[in-house]
């Protein structure tokens, strides 16, 4: 139980960090953070939870990174639903503190976005569905390479949460303008239920795409990398 609840508040922190900042503080007048600032929230809640709870949990924190670790011999198959219950959990709770918060400035409407993940019109770009699902596939299985050789008991030892974090802030620099970056069921459902309609009804997308991402990632490591832990 330790370990689930510090997947559920590992990802609450993940959502209310990334998605945080990109509702509350990435257009803020004058000083907004913009797409850099919120790429770097994004790696840094990853970085800060996998120092606080990676001994506890392995700081999944997302459903796509589950599969991929248990896809990479790295995970437990009893373990993988109840994480990925904790992180979905984790993710909702978090966007709901998020939307009282938001809700608290005049004019607040959660129909813009939410700092949900689309495509189409939905896109911050426009792109396509093609587009962004090759996005998300690409992007999930290369960051699970990244964690699975920053991990691996061959690689430097205490710089795995440096690398990860890293990792998934240039994740977010490539491919905000495609689909607003998901690689993370748990972060794309945490924020898509608050505002439904849309964000909801393409929120297929952004749970297909990251697995099969992770599935791929662990598989190309397991090729270069070999499968010792």
């Amino acid at each position: 139980m330790k370990a689930y609840m510090a997947e559920f508040f590992g990802t609450f922190w993940l959502v209310l960090g990334g998605c945080g900042s990109a509702v509350l503080a990435a257009a803020f007048p004058d000083v907004g953070i913009g797409l850099l600032g919120v790429s770097f929230a994004f790696g840094l809640t990853v970085l800060t939870m996998a120092y606080a709870i990676g001994h506890i949990s392995g700081c999944h924190l997302n459903p796509a990174v589950s599969v991929g670790l248990w896809a990479g011999g790295r995970f437990p198959s009893n373990k993988l639903l109840p994480y990925i219950v904790a992180q979905v959990a984790g993710a909702i709770v978090a966007g709901g503190v998020l939307y009282v918060i938001a809700s608290g400035q005049a004019g607040f409407d959660v129909s813009a976005g939410f700092a949900s993940n689309g495509y189409g019109d939905h896109s911050p770009g426009g792109y396509s569905l093609v587009s962004a699902l090759v996005t998300e596939v690409v992007m999930t299985m290369m960051f699970l390479i990244i964690i699975l050789g920053a991990t691996d008991d061959r690689a430097p030892k205490g710089f795995a949460p440096l690398a990860i974090g890293l990792g998934l802030t240039l994740i977010h620099l490539i491919s905000i303008p495609v689909t607003n970056t998901s690689v993370n069921p748990a972060r794309s459902t945490g924020v898509a239920v608050f505002v439904g309609g849309w964000a909801v009804a393409q929120l297929w997308l952004f749970w297909v795409a990251p697995i099969v991402g992770g599935f791929l990632g662990a598989t190309v490591y397991k090729t270069i990398g070999g499968t010792k832990e």
